[in-house]
């Protein structure tokens, strides 16, 4: 039987490197998050220096391709003479654009000023739902903060809008979880979510990897199961062989692994996956 110390360093090691695997961002820093703040009352974090425009879009233009950069150029110097309608449909194809290269930025914000001049609940939600990618796996800190806080802002004012809209309050619930000093009010949103919606995969997900880090796994390993029944996909079988694991449900585990492995197209992903495997047989 393995020992809680044991145990201590595999969860901290799967966490660790399926950061530098997986598309999603694991919920960080939650363990003990959730005994400071089950009772608390909401709280944002402290505020983040907030991303411009202008800014977002002279980083994102480093490295495109001179047509595209030109096309962009071109864009940008329109919308900047235009007002109202004609200003959000100049907007609208620049989002177009910085989404075909997945710069993510500068596509939130202008979906942001686009709701500014036509406050319209779909323009908010897309913000949202841009900002949560770009702030998912940055490397910078401070911008991923400042981000994160603009995507639970944005998604504020979607629910504000909608607030029966299930995509809108799952949005602003995983932001919370990662953006504010409180998660459990995160948290306590994305339950209504899948109250309402019993397999909402991105409720499930973020549960779930609210879940595991909380040791959880029980939990984590419903929520998983959830996913992969829908969506399977290299990253949730990695979270919910990692649930298995740590309840000693072997067999389990090394199923999930496998399915994990299967899907995922990363050869230092399959080498650690086969170590676990190995492991996990003896």
């Amino acid at each position: 039987m393995k020992n809680t110390k044991k145990i201590q360093i595999i969860v901290v090691a799967a966490v660790v490197l399926i950061m530098g695997f997986l598309v999603l961002r694991p919920v960080k820093g939650l363990v003990d998050q959730e005994k400071d703040t089950a009772g608390a009352a909401e709280s944002s974090a402290a505020p983040a220096q907030q991303v411009n425009l202008s800014t977002a879009s002279e980083a994102a233009k480093r490295g495109l391709n001179p047509s595209l950069l030109a096309e962009i150029n071109d864009l940008e110097a329109k919308a900047e003479k235009a007002d109202g309608q004609e200003k959000v449909d100049f907007y609208q194809q620049l989002a177009n654009k910085w989404n075909d290269v997945e710069k993510f930025a500068p596509q939130a914000l202008l979906y942001e000023e686009m709701a500014k001049i036509s406050p319209k609940f779909d323009y908010w939600l897309k913000a949202g739902n841009a900002y949560r990618k770009a702030y998912t796996n940055l490397q910078d800190s401070t911008m991923a903060k400042a981000l994160n806080q603009q995507a639970i802002v944005a998604y504020e004012k979607a629910v504000e809008l909608d607030g029966a809209n299930l995509d809108a309050k799952t949005g602003l619930g995983a932001a919370m979880v990662t953006g504010t000093n409180n998660p459990m009010a995160g948290i306590a949103i994305l339950r209504e979510v899948v109250q309402a919606e019993p397999k909402n995969l991105e409720a499930n997900k973020t549960l779930g990897l609210f879940s595991l880090q909380s040791r959880q796994f029980d939990k984590a390993i419903e929520r998983f199961k959830t996913v992969v029944e829908q969506k399977p996909d290299a990253e949730s079988y990695f979270y919910l062989a990692t649930g298995y694991e740590n309840i000693g449900m072997k067999n389990e585990a090394i199923a999930a692994f496998q399915k994990s492995k299967e899907m995922a197209a990363d050869p230092s992903l399959s080498q650690f996956i086969d170590r676990r495997i190995e492991e996990l047989s003896k």
